[in-house]
């Protein structure tokens, strides 16, 4: 049998119609349809079954698809080992973060790291769902987590703690914060995509009954609304602390943090520019931990 017709058949079965095969191996669909006819004639059995939407495998073809897949990712393991024994300080490292975390703290250290490390090339991902390191998609994650996946190692940066903010416009406007009573303001909230926030038990609990006057779908679109003026909201104190137009209205909301992680894949945590650009980032940050923990105030006004 030959090797490479594994490859088509885990196309076909991931893509699902011959197009979306073509694109994942880089060829034209009539290019997958030949192969699949050969395949399916030199073998001796059906493969897939072929339908007006697309196609589906037969009990021997999930077969067939079974071993591509254990093979596919045998073949992904080998290549972090063998990238894992590359010495050599040069060459891309892939990082994958949030935007929030990208634009408000580790921005300057990336502008740091390049200046210092011009032959190491950045390629940096943001999203809310970070890419998956054990396919390769990704080198190095940034992620705020309390359940990091088993299978990565890395290192504990400190703990992201979120406050109540408001922009002086807002302040100057309104009546005092009255902690107390915080459904008397205008509150700027998460919609429901961002379930998975620690920080939505505080708003369940507190402003239950509180109708907001705006819902975002994006952190950072958050922290734009309350830096304009539009309302008081929940969001990160390294964002927050770090804006000198906010003002912190309560101390770090408790037992509501997230902690931050610096993660990789085991077998590239010994690839020379893997390995600079986590220690580089894991230095950097931990100098930030008052920031990240909402300390930087506090330390600042005492």
């Amino acid at each position: 049998m030959d090797w490479d017709y594994l490859r088509y058949i885990h196309a076909l079965a991931t893509g699902g119609t011959l197009a979306r095969a073509g694109d994942i191996l880089g060829v034209h669909q009539t290019t997958v349809l030949r192969r699949l006819d050969q395949m399916e004639e030199q073998l001796g059995v059906q493969l897939f079954e072929r339908t007006r939407d697309g196609v589906q495998l037969t009990p021997a073809g999930e077969t067939a698809f079974n071993e591509a897949e254990r093979l596919s990712q045998d073949m992904d393991s080998l290549e972090r080992k063998l990238m894992g024994q590359d010495a050599r300080p040069v060459g891309k490292v892939r990082l994958a973060t949030t935007d929030t975390l990208l634009s408000c703290l580790i921005n300057p250290i990336l502008s740091e790291f390049v200046a210092l490390h011009p032959g190491i090339q950045l390629e940096v991902t943001t999203g809310n769902e970070v890419l998956s390191l054990s396919r390769r998609d990704t080198d190095i994650a940034l992620r705020p987590t309390n359940e990091p996946q088993e299978t990565l190692i890395g290192r504990r940066i400190g703990v992201i703690e979120s406050a109540i903010y408001a922009s002086d416009d807002y302040i100057d406007s309104h009546p005092p914060f009255d902690p107390d009573h915080p459904e008397a303001e205008a509150w700027v909230v998460p919609d429901e995509s961002f379930s998975h926030l620690a920080t939505n038990r505080w708003y369940r609990k507190h402003l239950k009954d509180t109708q907001p006057v705006i819902r975002c779908n994006s952190l950072y679109g958050m922290y734009s609304m309350i830096c304009s003026g539009s309302g008081v909201g929940v969001i990160p104190c390294y964002m927050g602390d770090s804006t000198a137009d906010l003002r912190r209205l309560s101390a770090p909301l408790k037992a509501e943090g997230t902690d931050l992680w610096l993660l990789t894949h085991q077998d590239l945590r010994q690839m020379a520019r893997v390995r600079m650009v986590l220690e580089f980032l894991s230095e950097k940050l931990h100098e930030r931990q008052p920031l990240i923990e909402g300390r930087s105030r506090e330390q600042l006004e005492n």
